[in-house]
């Protein structure tokens, strides 16, 4: 039914110099708190679009004050006006596409009726501290890193052409795109060490603890090669517990992000995520605001994989 990885591999962080996001951030907590209050403190999708663009807005302006450019992907679907926003770090000889590409992302909309700090909100600070830490990486010949964010993840557009991580793999794969991994980053905030504050699919429990205070690196059978080396990578780099899953995509919530439309285009993709709905009891209601996320454990995931993925983008 499963599979638990629980490996230990090469110390391949240790590539990542402490310029390059390694070091500890003190400050990191508030500035993740402040960018969830930012962006997720009301309802934001496509049915209250002033606060899409509210959101929207703030990213754009938060990933500039980094020194990125930021490339807006703008598209209409069931008319609305909607996009996705990408920067990237890059070294690619002038005219060349990238031969790797690497790929972290999130989704910036909530779902209708709840503001969303832990879906996405979470995920989506993650994904502007992640771009700020790595900021000064310089990848290795030929890679590039793209931190996505995108639209319309959420209901009514869920697992539909209208998904913004559907029309951005369609659109790599349209290219011929390299994409060597894809890592979403998916509703990260939330950790309890109570017994049995941890729910799992039917036949998936007996493999792993009770407490919810771990985050998780989840995937399908396809990508199983990206999950192992991924939570690999983490325990190497982190203390923060970590567990891994690669199950048949039947199984409940293996699918349920982005990573699911990198997957459909044949790429490795994988959620890292605190499970949600297994876990987190405001999950899709209006009880989901900033004040019940658990920062300073979303920081050490941050940091963690900063590790990670300049490990990825500086390895060969």
């Amino acid at each position: 039914m499963c599979t638990l990885f629980n490996t230990t591999v090469i110390a391949a962080a240790c590539l990542l110099s402490a310029s390059a996001g390694a070091a500890p951030q003190a400050d990191l907590p508030a500035r993740l708190a402040s960018h969830v209050r930012a962006i997720a403190s009301t309802e934001h999708n496509t049915g209250t679009p002033a606060e899409l663009e509210k959101a929207a807005l703030y990213i754009e302006s938060t990933l500039a004050a980094q020194g990125y450019t930021v490339r807006r992907d703008e598209y209409v679907f069931d008319g609305h006006k909607v996009r996705n926003l990408e920067v990237s770090i890059s070294n690619t000889a002038p005219g060349k596409q990238p031969e790797r590409i690497y790929i972290v992302g999130a989704h910036y909309d909530s779902a209708p009726g709840t503001p969303g700090a832990n879906d996405n909100g979470s995920g989506t600070a993650a994904v502007l501290e992640l771009a700020r830490l790595l900021k000064g990486l310089v990848p290795a010949a030929g890679k590039e890193l793209k931190f996505v964010l995108f639209v319309n993840e959420e209901p009514p557009y869920y697992n539909g052409p209208g998904m913004g991580s559907r029309r951005h793999a369609r659109a790599l794969k349209a290219r011929a795109a390299n994409v060597e991994a894809v890592l979403i980053l998916e509703t990260i905030g939330y950790y309890s060490n109570a017994s049995n504050s941890q729910r799992y699919p039917p036949g998936i429990g007996a493999f792993y603890p009770d407490q919810g205070n771990f985050i998780g690196f989840v995937s399908t059978l396809g990508s199983m090669g990206l999950v192992r080396r991924t939570v690999s990578a983490f325990r190497d780099a982190s203390s923060f517990p970590a567990q891994a899953l690669a199950a048949p995509s039947f199984v409940r919530g293996v699918t349920w992000s982005d990573h699911t439309s990198y997957n459909l285009e044949g790429y490795s993709a994988i959620m890292i995520t605190d499970t949600a709905t297994m876990r987190y009891p405001h999950y899709h209601t209006s009880a989901d605001t900033p004040d019940k996320l658990d920062y300073a454990s979303i920081s050490r995931v941050v940091e963690g994989m900063s590790s990670v993925i300049g490990a990825m983008l500086q390895g060969r």
